[in-house]
């Protein structure tokens, strides 16, 4: 089916609190995009103005699944961050590095592919962020090495890192608050989107080649540097990274089927958290937990609050029938259309804010199209799953555009600056935005035929 029926008539209230809480939401989405102050303090006094100002009350904030902070997000992101911060200390992530340096015989054309593959199944894996964080040291020590400049490297890799993290539910965040909110498991994700995700990959290696193959040759000296190099010794701590690799995989084992034992992605991860401090003799788990994201755990938090407060007061009601009405309740236009307004979106704006934005507005549609008899909301209706799905890639793939769409990309360029390499706003968007469109053409038309074409033969 491409055609839905029109929406039910609503009545929208535009009072004070309907203003107030739109005028919150939009100055906070403005500080967001200037970066004058840092988006964790705009995310934070945002939430506290809701709750003041009575947009929201404090149960609804902090205790509702409809207005409120998503713990199911906020715990897997903590519990994850523990325990890629109790594996880091062990060297398995510079092992890999260096090791996939030598597979690449020095060459650094070699070595870039190689990276932006290893870089692509560790931010589907773990996830993007904490892939980059982990891969961009090491990266600029092997660019060192072979005196080239890092900087192609890094945004290969911050590239690199969107796409693959797009294929599972825990590899970029906007999946994760997708996944929370449309109540999808890990599966779900690796069916409907690891298939074109592999295709992305191989056209992006392909674009990656053509564009350096002229410009990466060292001499046979520098190349002997990296073969010179024994991986065996980032090892620092071999019985933790056993354990490590144990927990990691009953997670990830745990993440695949815990859509058939009823388990959230966030209490699996929290118990492979719980294990790992537990075997793992942490006497003192202070610096393992400083560790973490704080802020990036808070802006979650204030973030989840102020989208709370539009929700309430109807504004995502609003754009909702606007975006029907746009569409004359075509299906298949309203995935292209959110698919393509995501992508734009998520490259000039952080696409964490834009997905909880857009997230009530998908469950909204559900509710005027597809209520069940209770009147809720059927969010796994055939006909909406392409609506979530074009959400994921656009909201995913859009971050590529520019250096301050994705978090992955933030890191990278904060990372590249700390070490003298300046990564400019106009050179990231110069490799990044084509690549971009290119990765949500693919998307569209795997949407277009998986969903409309074959599915309605």
């Amino acid at each position: 089916m491409t055609e839905a029926p029109a929406p039910e008539t609503q009545e929208f209230v535009m009072n004070g609190q309907f203003w107030t809480a739109t005028a919150l939401f939009i100055l906070m989405y403005v500080a967001i995009v200037t970066e004058k102050i840092d988006k964790t303090v705009v995310a934070i006094f945002g939430a506290g103005l809701v709750l003041i100002l009575k947009v929201l009350d404090q149960h609804d904030a902090f205790h509702t699944e409809a207005f409120g902070i998503d713990w199911n997000v906020i715990f897997l992101l903590i519990s994850m961050m523990t325990i890629v911060n109790l594996i880091r200390p062990t060297g398995l992530f510079e092992y890999v590095a260096i090791k996939s340096a030598k597979w690449g015989r020095g060459e650094p054309l070699r070595i870039m592919l190689i990276f932006a593959v290893i870089t692509a199944v560790f931010s589907a894996l773990l996830d993007n962020v904490t892939t980059v964080l982990l891969l961009a040291p090491v990266t600029l020590f092997i660019a060192d090495a072979l005196e080239v400049d890092p900087v192609p490297f890094l945004i290969v890799e911050a590239l690199a890192s969107n796409i693959g993290g797009t294929a599972t539910l825990i590899g970029d965040p906007p999946n994760i608050m997708i996944a929370s909110k449309a109540k999808l498991d890990f599966m779900s994700f690796v069916t409907n989107l690891a298939p074109v995700v592999v295709i992305m990959m191989i056209v992006f290696l392909i674009v990656v080649r053509l564009l350096f193959s002229k410009h990466l040759s060292v001499s046979q000296e520098l190349k002997e540097r990296i073969l010179a190099m024994d991986e065996r010794s980032a090892i620092k701590d071999k019985a933790m990274l056993f354990k490590g690799l144990f927990v990691l995989t009953l997670v990830l084992i745990g993440f695949v089927f815990h859509g058939i034992f009823h388990y959230q992605p966030a209490s699996i991860a929290l118990f492979g958290a719980g294990l790992l401090l537990v075997i793992s003799n942490t006497r003192h788990p202070h610096k393992i937990l400083a560790e973490i994201e704080w802020p990036t755990i808070f802006f979650f938090m204030g973030l989840f609050i102020v989208i709370g407060g539009v929700v309430k007061v109807g504004l995502i009601k609003l754009i909702s029938a606007k975006v029907l009405a746009l569409t004359e309740g075509n299906l298949l236009n309203t995935s292209m259309l959110v698919m393509w307004f995501s992508a734009v979106a998520s490259a000039f704006v952080d696409n964490i804010p834009y997905v909880a934005t857009m997230n009530p507005l998908i469950i909204n549609m559900a509710h005027h199209l597809w209520p069940d008899l209770q009147g809720t909301a059927l969010l796994h209706h055939p006909d909406l799953m392409p609506l979530w799905w074009s959400l994921a890639l656009g909201s995913c793939l859009g971050g590529n555009g520019t250096a301050i769409g994705a978090s992955a990309n933030v890191i990278v360029v904060g990372m590249a600056e700390q070490n003298g390499k300046k990564i400019s706003f106009l050179r990231f968007m110069a490799y990044g935005f084509p690549i971009m469109l290119l990765t949500v053409a693919i998307s569209a038309v795997y949407v277009w035929l998986r969903y409309y074409v074959f599915q309605a033969l």
